[in-house]
């Protein structure tokens, strides 16, 4: 599954939410389940930022965020992305067909 946050972040918080975004990125990678991470800035409005991370299964996302060291670092982070929807599952070939009625993977 993937795991995408967006963050309005003004110029003057840039340097510093860069640093952050950074240390909960780190801190996640610690995770069972954690898989890729990436973060990134959008080339036509700078002020809004992307942490998108792949987990092997949502129940693997779900438990890292119960972690105390995730709770320190990267939750207070989180908790600035805008509101929306962030978790998705993958889908394609190798993933099943889009909308298969199937019991969600939690390990």
């Amino acid at each position: 599954m993937i795991v995408v946050n967006r963050f309005r972040v003004e110029e003057a918080e840039a340097e510093q939410f860069r640093s952050d975004v950074q240390a909960a990125l780190e801190t996640l990678a610690l995770r069972p389940g954690y898989l890729d991470g990436q973060v990134g800035r959008n080339v036509d409005d700078p002020t809004l930022w992307v942490l998108a991370t792949t987990w092997a299964n949502v129940g693997s996302y779900r438990r890292a965020l119960s972690a105390y060291d995730v709770k320190v670092t990267a939750v207070p982070l989180l908790s600035r992305a805008v509101d929306e929807p962030s978790a998705y599952e993958l889908v394609g070939p190798d993933h099943g067909p889009l909308d298969q009625a199937r019991p969600r993977e939690l390990d």
